[in-house]
């Protein structure tokens, strides 16, 4: 693990195309049903977190609403940055002995623009550690997978740190490019509510300075409970290059 202070805000020049349509894997994983107990009551010396419709949702066991809602509009793209690596593992599970942080597992399903699910779509996800740190020597917290059939994802991972960046302090955030078999590649970079409550950091703060956020790409999130977050992100993409 490196630090790396010039992460972000530099397109690298041509999209890359992860996958061909006849090369195509699709994971057949089952996405399991998001449900979570309500959660105890906050000590009295700590302000509870507020309740937000995903919370309210998970507590009553319903599934989380769509984010954004599919409207046939794709999810705005943003740069990729300079620190993506090909040949990631596949992977839905970035939790191993080494990894330390606030724990985050979402869920999400990939639409067309007519908003139709799309099975065997390609996810690569990359980001920073608690310290801001990216892995540029190995795939720690780097990995891709394919969409079930329902075209739904799951990833267990941790809430990322802010980091200074060329574009300046950069806020907490997960790179994600995303890819219809056959179909051009959604590159964007997934955000965090302001009130998330992460190594002491004001995400109100971070949020509100840094220049490449898109608040359409933000994860509803649901907690913190037991020290770890809930949430859920929809992705709507192009299926063909028009």
């Amino acid at each position: 693990m490196r630090h790396d202070h010039d992460a972000d805000g530099e397109h690298t020049g041509s999209r890359r195309a992860f996958i061909k349509a006849s090369s195509v894997g699709l994971t057949a994983a089952a996405l399991a049903a998001t449900g979570a107990a309500p959660a105890a009551p906050a000590p009295a010396s700590a302000p509870a977190a507020p309740v937000t419709a995903v919370t309210a949702a998970l507590r009553a066991g319903r599934p989380l609403a769509v984010t954004p809602a599919c409207d046939g509009h794709e999810t705005p793209e943003s740069t990729e940055g300079p620190l993506f690596k090909p040949q990631s593992p596949e992977r839905g599970d970035f939790i191993t002995p080494a990894i330390r942080g606030v724990r985050l597992d979402f869920t999400g399903v990939v639409y067309d623009t007519a908003c139709k699910p799309l099975p065997g779509t390609l996810i690569e996800f990359w980001q920073c550690d608690q310290n801001g740190d990216y892995d540029t020597a190995g795939f720690s917290l780097r990995g891709h997978q394919y969409t079930n059939s329902r075209g739904g994802f799951r990833l267990s991972t941790i809430i990322p740190r802010d980091y200074w960046g060329r574009w300046g302090r950069r806020a907490p955030h997960i790179h994600t490019q995303v890819q219809a078999p056959g179909g051009p590649v959604l590159i964007t970079q997934l955000y965090f509510p302001d009130d998330t409550q992460a190594y002491g950091r004001d995400f109100a703060a971070l949020n509100a300075a840094d220049r490449l956020i898109n608040r359409a790409c933000t994860i509803a999130l649901a907690g913190p409970q037991d020290g770890a977050y809930t949430g859920a992100f929809d992705f709507v993409i192009k299926t063909s290059v028009q």
